[in-house]
């Protein structure tokens, strides 16, 4: 792995030379006031902050902000009590919440049972093409008991629904599809306020929460996809918060030449590289073997994250109750990569010489730092024989390609996992999309039947039995190759206290951020 790039080393000085006079005030074409309020940078923009519509994880971290949903998963990752006062399962097939009462929309109207069941029953409604129509499917019905008594009926069983009720709920008077960059109204702490696309996307706080008003007067999340002016951008005090979109070559020097509160967790993120299963090279398993055995995991987090990763073995981290550690990993290992690709038909041509065995294409965003990770694919795919051109485009251009299957290698992560049935969702040869997210149409009859059954049994142990006999499957199988599990790495000002790092990078507790009195303001 080579050092930093010189192109980096000059940035680093360049922000030396650049920091050492006074602060600046964020630049803003607001028409309204924004003084006092948290800056927050992110690399991309979010695609869809309507929650029955939103895929992508700025889109879900800033719309958890906005809506509430029944239930939410706690600092734990453990799901609570939200909307609902009150719920309870009354057989494998059917739930009912109680709703708290106390609760109204931005817009003043009280949210009632019905808002539940027109949320739920507009993702279902296939006209409306929600990308989480699919995960809906075992519901039967959702039933208005009373103004403020909802109950869900499944058609048979299914252990992971409880998940669902983690949606966030909109008003049921609401379009089938909000208007462009007007999401509906939401319940939550922050107040959707206005979007300019590439720019900014600004929150302010909801005075009437009904768990109190934040303690900071609203939110600017300034999209900056370039990292190093983000660090530019928190050294002067036009930012004050970044989650993880960090370049990890900038936190030393952010420790030594500001006063940030610098601080990494142990994440459940899982980074991974997407194949097209259908290519007539990539279907080959030796062929995906020999390039999980061509990466060395250990040496891009070592170099390029600064440690701030754990090698994977696949979609659930060791924090996931049902994590299963004894399947097959794939350490760096050239020699035995060429030799797979050898025995699928590929032989190098030339041996040590410059021909190629073939050639493959791997999509990425144009941010720096993956950018850089895709040249280290590239530089260690070389190394067994196998070419890597590299297609960088900007985030919607590539999440667009991604979703639509347009792709032979490309690379996301992972956000929020919090049970097993996510395999379901990205593996099951009924969830090609739009039915789910099996983008590289995997299927085996094998692992088909053990993920119904996962969603079928209500017993956790057997789950849990059931869903390492599914981790050994696609840990051998390789339809997607593991990476790593991002730390969850969080920059602040250190005026700002109260906020508590989730393991899936959540924002919510940005509710319970407040400047201390001493901050001094643009």
């Amino acid at each position: 792995m080579p050092k930093p790039s010189i192109r980096l080393a000059c940035a680093a000085f360049s922000l030396l030379a650049l920091t050492s006079g006074c602060r600046y005030p964020p630049s803003s074409n607001h028409a309204y006031d924004t003084s006092g309020y948290l800056n927050v940078g992110i690399e991309s923009q979010p695609l869809n902050l309507d929650p029955r519509f939103a895929t992508d994880a700025n889109s879900s971290r800033i719309g958890g902000l906005i809506y509430n949903s029944l239930l939410r998963a706690d600092a734990r990752g453990q799901l609570k009590m939200e909307l609902a006062e009150y719920w309870q399962m009354i057989d494998p097939q059917t739930y009912v919440f109680d709703l708290r009462r106390d609760i109204k929309f931005h817009d003043g109207r009280p949210l009632a049972a019905r808002d539940v069941r027109y949320t739920y029953e507009s993702i279902l409604d296939p006209r409306n093409r929600s990308p989480k129509r699919g995960m809906l499917k075992p519901l039967a019905a959702v039933e208005e008991i009373s103004e403020h008594r909802v109950r869900f009926r499944l058609s048979a069983p299914h252990a992971p629904f409880i998940e669902q009720f983690t949606l966030g709920i909109v008003p049921h008077s609401q379009s089938s599809s909000s208007r462009p960059g007007v999401p509906p109204a939401g319940s939550g702490p922050f107040v959707f306020l206005s979007a300019e696309p590439g720019e900014t996307v600004v929150l302010k706080s909801n005075r009437s929460y009904w768990q109190g008003t934040p303690g900071i007067p609203g939110i600017v999340f300034r999209i900056v996809p370039d990292a190093m002016v983000r660090v530019l951008e928190f050294k002067n005090g036009s930012i004050d918060f970044l989650q993880n979109d960090i370049e990890p070559d900038m936190l030393p020097w952010l420790k030594k030449n500001t006063d940030a509160s610098v601080e990494a967790r142990q994440g459940t993120t899982f980074q991974y590289i997407g194949i097209n299963l259908s290519h007539p090279i990539l279907r080959h398993r030796k062929v995906r073997h020999a390039i999980a055995l061509a990466i060395d995991r250990e040496r891009i987090i070592h170099h390029l994250l600064k440690d701030l990763g754990t090698p994977a073995t696949g979609l659930l981290s060791p924090l996931n109750w049902a994590y299963e550690g004894a399947v097959e990993s794939w350490a760096h290992d050239p020699k035995r990569a060429m030799r797979l690709l050898d025995e699928a038909g590929f032989a190098d041509p030339d041996g040590d010489g410059p021909r190629r065995r073939f050639k493959l294409s791997f999509k990425t965003t144009n941010i720096d730092l993956r950018r850089r990770i895709a040249e280290a694919f590239k530089e260690q795919l070389q190394g067994v024989g196998i070419e890597l051109e590299i297609r960088g485009y900007e985030w919607g251009t590539f999440y667009s390609d991604v979703k639509k299957g347009n792709f032979h290698l490309f690379s996301l992560a992972w956000v929020g996992i919090t049970d097993p049935d996510i395999y379901y969702q990205v593996f099951h040869s009924n969830s090609v999309p739009p039915e789910g997210d099996n983008r590289g149409r995997y299927a085996n009859p094998r692992l088909d039947a053990l993920l119904e059954r996962g969603r079928s049994a209500v017993d956790r142990t057997e789950r849990r039995v059931l869903y390492g006999e599914v981790q050994k499957i696609v840990a051998r199988e390789l339809p997607y190759i593991p990476l790593w599990w991002v730390k969850n790495v969080v920059v602040q000002q250190s005026a700002l206290r109260g906020f508590v790092p989730y393991p899936d990078g959540d924002l919510i507790s940005l509710k319970n951020a407040a400047f201390s009195s001493g901050r001094e303001l643009p």
